[in-house]
């Protein structure tokens, strides 16, 4: 590997680094999907960021409306074993512990995936069922983006040139919520899902999304429409046909995928039903 790293101890550093070498820069969290991105030869950049040094990328709390905040660089074995992430959501807690494996949570962020875009990942599904969002910052301010609106294609999201994904937000969860996230894997426990499914029921709404059924994360939103006007859950499982467009790979064909994610997204319905 062939690049100049640069270590960046505050954000307004990060926002001068970026300034500097515009695009031939690199926004290095944890590394795990550069490296993955470099062999691949999709990057080759002459300039690497790194953004652990950079304090207001750090740290878990809840705020005084009750929203979960998850800085950019926390990684996720931190998110996995958080006290505060398990009170506010305990499937949420569960999602980031399936991430590939414990050395691999120890060193991905959850800012990192996010931005790497991977349909298939683990965080996302969840993260779009509980309503999150995420704060973009850069020289000329801040703005929120719903995690429904990120993702744009495989790899690629919404997020401009000059901006750093500061934080992950996760709004209050009304009393008696319900969720769970589904991994569908044939193969070992470490892989991307086949499917996945993440339910939200929450205040006499169920919000749904699967990840490894599209080019991005989807929100099932023709589930949630069926649900809503009294379905079935088989009825309303069966709907997410008309969310999801799934492509074959080493993990499936596309017609096997959409098979399994009518039969997990009846599952999760029924657990968060029940």
């Amino acid at each position: 590997m062939t690049f100049d790293h640069h270590g960046a101890t505050t954000l307004s550093d990060a926002f001068d680094l970026l300034a500097r070498h515009g695009d031939d820069a690199y926004l290095l969290a944890g590394g795990t999907s550069f490296v993955l991105l470099y062999q691949q030869g999709l990057i080759r950049p002459g300039h690497v960021i790194g953004l652990r040094g950079v304090p207001e990328l750090r740290g878990i709390h809840r705020d005084g409306q009750g929203h979960l905040r998850i800085g950019a660089t926390t990684t996720h074995r931190q998110a996995e074993t958080s006290a505060v992430v398990r009170a506010h959501c305990p499937a949420l807690a569960e999602t980031f512990g399936r991430v590939a494996t414990v050395r691999i949570r120890n060193q991905a962020t959850v800012g990192g995936n996010l931005v790497h875009a991977d349909p298939a990942q683990d965080p996302p599904p969840m993260l779009i069922a509980l309503g999150a969002a995420v704060i973009l910052a850069s020289r000329s301010g801040v703005r929120q983006v719903e995690l429904d609106d990120l993702f744009v294609d495989s790899l690629t999201t919404v997020i401009r040139p000059d901006e750093i994904l500061r934080e992950l937000v996760i709004p209050p969860l009304a009393a008696g919520t319900r969720a769970v996230y589904l991994k569908f894997l044939p193969r070992t426990a470490d892989d991307y899902a086949t499917v996945s499914v993440a339910a939200v029921a929450s205040g006499g709404r169920v919000r749904v999304a699967l990840g490894g059924a599209g080019a991005v994360p989807i929100r099932a939103h023709a589930v949630e429409r069926a649900i809503a006007a009294g379905a079935t859950i088989d009825d309303a499982a069966a709907a997410v046909d008309a969310d999801i467009d799934p492509m074959s790979d080493i993990r499936g064909s596309a017609s096997y995928k959409r098979r399994m994610a009518r039969v997990w997204t009846a599952r999760a319905l029924r657990r968060v039903l029940a």
